[in-house]
């Protein structure tokens, strides 16, 4: 499947909770749920999600940024793909917990480019086992809100 099939490319159409829910099947859907109130409820009021459209090539997908990025949600067909840039000390401290994530976040942050401005990891959250390990990468990235 090319990529201009997988993504959301049309750019009069800003994705809703339907249309996400046809997109992304029952799988997906439910998972970008999760990353979504997971976000909400680690870190309550940092955040402003920002639906953004890169164009026919990346089509749309839903930003959360404060004054850097934290990650990008990016919906494509049956799947969620969520990408996360990793600067220098942030990659340091994924390196120390690489050995206990369970899934193929691992390998896929192995394999991951690292550009000038960090390491970009793409990881298709596909299981319980990689929502486990995408939330203990994105605790890595932004310390979670202390809870009073």
């Amino acid at each position: 499947m090319t990529e201009m099939n997988n993504r959301m490319v049309d750019s009069s159409v800003q994705p809703d909770n339907s249309t996400l829910a046809v997109w992304l099947g029952e799988d997906g859907v439910g998972r970008w749920a999760g990353v979504v109130e997971f976000i909400e409820a680690e870190y309550p009021g940092v955040f402003v999600p920002d639906w953004i459209f890169g164009g026919k090539k990346h089509g749309w997908s839903l930003r959360y940024k404060k004054s850097k990025s934290f990650c990008t949600l990016i919906p494509e067909r049956g799947r969620l793909l969520l990408q996360i840039v990793f600067g220098a000390e942030e990659r340091e401290k994924v390196e120390g917990i690489l050995p206990e994530l369970v899934s193929h976040a691992r390998t896929d942050y192995e394999a991951a480019i690292t550009y000038h401005d960090g390491k970009w990891l793409a990881l298709v959250v596909d299981s319980d086992a990689v929502m486990d390990d995408v939330k203990r990468l994105l605790a890595v990235k932004r310390k979670p809100v202390k809870k009073r």
